[in-house]
């Protein structure tokens, strides 16, 4: 979906160019572009249409203001409402309960509840400082306590044990009460899901929230699946009072129709996205910001709060010391920045925040290959000895006949790592001293030219 508005809206602004007023036309051309895009991205007809409604009755007769011309008036209107269709603003969740407070997890099987359960555990542990219990009570899928077992380690929340031949209630009810005597600020109820809605499902669910009095019903929604999630909303709205919904694999190849249409289906707002497999890929969900990466906008602010929480602040900070002290820089200070990349989850991850005209020139870009590009070169360093590592200079053609080896690599391979760890070496030790700043006014002298002043990073 965003690629389809985002291509769209560019070309209707540049046609657009020149003209003085907001016209009936020009509107109507827009808007059909629009609603084009939305149907193509599986959002609901009835959310189209009244989407398609608020932005012509705003946008009609409209005078363009200051520096703007219609077209970017046009897409302003457009991300205003883009972002009222998905809920102003941020929708926090809600702990304002005695405590164990009790999230119940609501959706179809498939949907990511568990994995979805166990980020929600990390996040309330690591963003609100809660000690957080969960149990499963999906007892007919094979596995699932296990599964809910093994990523609640990882999330660093405490699982409370259930078996398949107990029944749902009965396992939430113990978990509560185990909650309470332990004294747990927060219970997830991972809940069963089934391939579609029906009746034992539902009243299965309706039961259970009776019985745990939840302060937050969580709706999990795949964000892939179309036209069918809002007859799943519609069927968990009329069964259960949803507080808040989670959107899941917002980062797959998605038309992201869900995410216009579900929030006004059910009146619940979007609480958390997830953005990635990882158990930190949860994100509070704010519309505004992913209106604007919709509208190939980016979003900067994500960028940046993901490279903060991704870099090690205490590692970047001696590589600094050492750069500027004239300290070699090694193949060991390469690999800890190939590892900084990672952490901050890839660049596909990172690409995905930025405004598209941005993106545009990394176009050809084959993000897939890049990312393997960066493993690979992860592989080649760490089948180094340590003292290769610290001095490259001894790394002759039968040592680099070992690590291509080692590394399942071509030779070649090696060769261009260890080239393009020459060119990062040379410029970091341009750097030593004052040689930044002296750098930073050539790049300043080198914009100028049409060079954008930034050199060439090796990967």
């Amino acid at each position: 979906m965003a690629s389809a508005l985002t291509d769209k809206l560019t070309r209707l602004v540049k046609e657009m160019r020149g003209q003085a007023r907001i016209t009936e036309s020009n509107v109507q051309d827009m808007l059909r572009e629009v609603r084009m895009a939305l149907l193509e991205a599986d959002v609901a007809l009835p959310v189209v249409r009244d989407f398609i409604a608020r932005v012509k009755g705003k946008a009609l007769g409209q005078e363009v203001l200051g520096s703007l011309k219609p077209g970017q008036t046009l897409v302003s209107i457009v991300n205003r409402e883009l972002a009222a269709t998905m809920g102003d603003g941020v929708a926090d969740i809600n702990l304002a309960a005695q405590p164990p407070a009790v999230i119940l997890m609501a959706g179809l099987q498939g949907a990511g509840k568990t994995t979805t359960t166990a980020k929600l555990a990390k996040h309330l542990i690591e963003k609100r400082k809660k000690k957080v219990l969960t149990v499963s009570g999906d007892v007919y899928r094979p596995a699932a306590i296990e599964q809910l077992k093994t990523v609640t380690k990882q999330a660093g929340a405490e699982w409370f044990p259930s078996t398949p031949d107990q029944k749902p209630l009965e396992i939430g009810l113990a978990a509560l009460d185990y909650a309470k005597k332990h004294y747990f600020d927060v219970l997830l109820v991972d809940t069963a899901g089934r391939l579609a809605i029906d009746e034992a499902l539902m009243k299965e669910i309706k039961d259970l929230h009776a019985a745990l009095n939840p302060v937050e019903t969580l709706f999990v929604v795949d964000a892939m699946q179309g036209q069918d999630a809002i007859n799943t909303a519609k069927a968990f709205k009329e069964a259960l009072p949803l507080t808040g919904i989670v959107l899941t694999k917002l980062d797959g190849d998605s038309r992201g129709g869900a995410a216009l249409s579900v929030r006004q289906i059910t009146g619940a707002p979007i609480k958390f996205a997830g953005v990635s497999e990882k158990l930190d890929g949860l994100e509070v969900f704010d519309a505004e910001r992913h209106a604007g990466r919709i509208l190939g906008m980016g979003d900067i602010v994500a960028l940046v709060e993901q490279v903060t929480a991704g870099v090690d602040m205490e590692a970047a900070q001696k590589l600094a010391a050492k750069v500027k002290s004239g300290d070699g820089f090694d193949l060991n200070d390469f690999l800890s920045q190939i590892q900084q990349m990672k952490q901050m989850g890839g660049l596909s991850s990172l690409m995905d925040k930025l405004p598209s005209q941005l993106t545009a020139k990394a176009g050809a870009m084959d993000m897939d290959k890049a990312e393997k590009d960066i493993k690979r070169k992860e592989g080649i360093i760490q089948s180094m000895t340590p003292l290769e590592r610290r001095k490259p200079e001894l790394i002759k053609a039968t040592r680099k006949k070992r690590i291509a080896n080692g590394s399942g690599v071509h030779v070649q391979e090696v060769n261009r790592l260890l080239k393009e760890f020459e060119q990062m070496q040379g410029m970091m030790k341009k750097m030593k001293g004052g040689g930044l700043m002296k750098m930073m006014k050539k790049m300043g002298g080198m914009k100028g030219m049409g060079g954008g002043g930034m050199p060439k990073m090796p990967f």
